[in-house]
């Protein structure tokens, strides 16, 4: 292809790119994706020639077959190539500092603790008189994102895989698969969040199964048990204990069923939770633990809730803070849609017609005249 033909292609006109290409002329951040996606290369690649981004894994696979290395690494690709091109803009959110493991605390299930009553106390400061229980899981995500600087996806994972978590000096990401087992879902988010707080993820971790207690691993054990305190604070499940005791006489059926709709986790993690604190005897952990999380809302009175929560876990979810950067980059000239359909799995020519809807086609209005309190209405 000739240069004034390569030009053209790009939208450019031969003498400018004659004069960038002599160092005459400056490229905008614009002119460099246009090329590189008429090339079918990265801007990183054009500038640097360094390839893309790709993670080293930290397998957590400790049930079921392990997940293929080259469907995790492309699960992670969609997200790490819109960090590079924000990156190369300077236009990369800023990380909040974020609490980190106590040097002087030697056992793992001890940081786990601590960590998890560090996080508790800056998200609740962040968000207000409300505890970490209390928040839908979506609203979680928002104040993980808001307060840690955790980016966080829903979205489609290989067979067997829970969740992704990478930290890197630039990004902190959160990728967990949609699915219907809802209280599993909010557990691995909590879980991979102890990850990024403990500084684990340098190393992309892949989580084939959330196994509480099952971990040989240690850092696994500290997750479990970070968790398990941010979402069921021990002060907090104390205090909910007494009163739904107080209030039925003793720990009912219906008690216990509250308690599950109150923290939102499963009735086997509440029941280990509640004998983990001597609120409870083995025998009745392990009847509590035969319950579903469906029956425990029905007999609460809170299918409603379980709904909501159902619908909200098997949905895709996009990192906001992530795609409001990609677009604001677009609106202001910087780049083009493609990493921002990239990220969200979408044809660039679909993408546009959504943002940028063309006018329809009414004739038949033109010149007619609109009398002062007639409605009009517009796409």
């Amino acid at each position: 292809m000739s240069q004034a033909a390569f030009a053209e292609k790009v939208g450019l006109t031969p003498d400018k790119l004659s004069k960038s290409l002599a160092g005459v002329r400056r490229f905008t951040s614009l002119d460099l994706a246009l090329i590189a996606e008429a090339g079918g290369r990265t801007v990183d690649w054009l500038l640097t020639g360094r390839d893309p981004l790709r993670p080293s894994f930290a397998a957590r696979t400790t049930a079921g077959a392990a997940p293929r290395r080259g469907r995790v690494s492309d699960a992670a690709d969609r997200f790490t190539a819109a960090y590079e091109v924000l990156e190369l803009l300077g236009r990369l959110p800023k990380l909040p500092p974020m609490p980190s493991v106590r040097s002087d605390l030697k056992r793992y299930v001890d940081q786990g603790k601590q960590l998890a009553q560090d996080a508790v106390g800056v998200l609740t400061a962040a968000d207000g008189p409300r505890t970490v229980a209390g928040l839908e899981t979506d609203v979680l995500i928002t104040a993980c994102t808001q307060t840690f600087g955790v980016d966080v996806a829903v979205t489609r994972l290989p067979d067997t895989v829970e969740g992704l978590t990478w930290q890197t000096d630039t990004f902190r990401l959160v990728l967990i698969g949609p699915t219907e087992t809802w209280t599993r879902q909010r557990f691995t988010l909590a879980h991979e969040l102890g990850h990024i707080l403990a500084r684990d993820a340098q190393d992309l971790v892949v989580e084939s199964h959330v196994a509480p207690g099952r971990q040989k691993d240690l850092t696994e054990v500290r997750a479990n048990v970070f968790a398990a305190n941010l979402l069921m604070p021990a002060p907090e499940v104390r205090d909910q204990f007494r009163q739904v005791a107080d209030q039925h006489g003793r720990l009912t059926d219906e008690a216990f069923s509250e308690l599950v709709v109150a923290f939102k986790v499963s009735p086997s993690a509440l029941s280990a939770r509640l004998r983990q604190l001597r609120l409870i005897d083995t025998k009745s952990a392990l009847h509590y633990r035969g319950f579903t999380t469906e029956i425990c809302h029905l007999l609460a009175a809170a299918t409603d809730a379980f709904q909501r929560q159902l619908a909200w876990a098997a949905a895709e979810r996009f990192p906001v803070r992530l795609v409001a950067a990609l677009y604001k980059c677009y609106a202001d000239g910087e780049t083009t849609l493609r990493p921002l359909a990239a990220l969200l799995g979408m044809d660039v020519d679909q993408l546009h017609n959504l943002l940028d809807p063309a006018e329809p086609n009414t004739p038949e209005l033109a010149g007619s005249e609109v009398e002062e309190g007639d409605l009009i209405f517009q796409p």
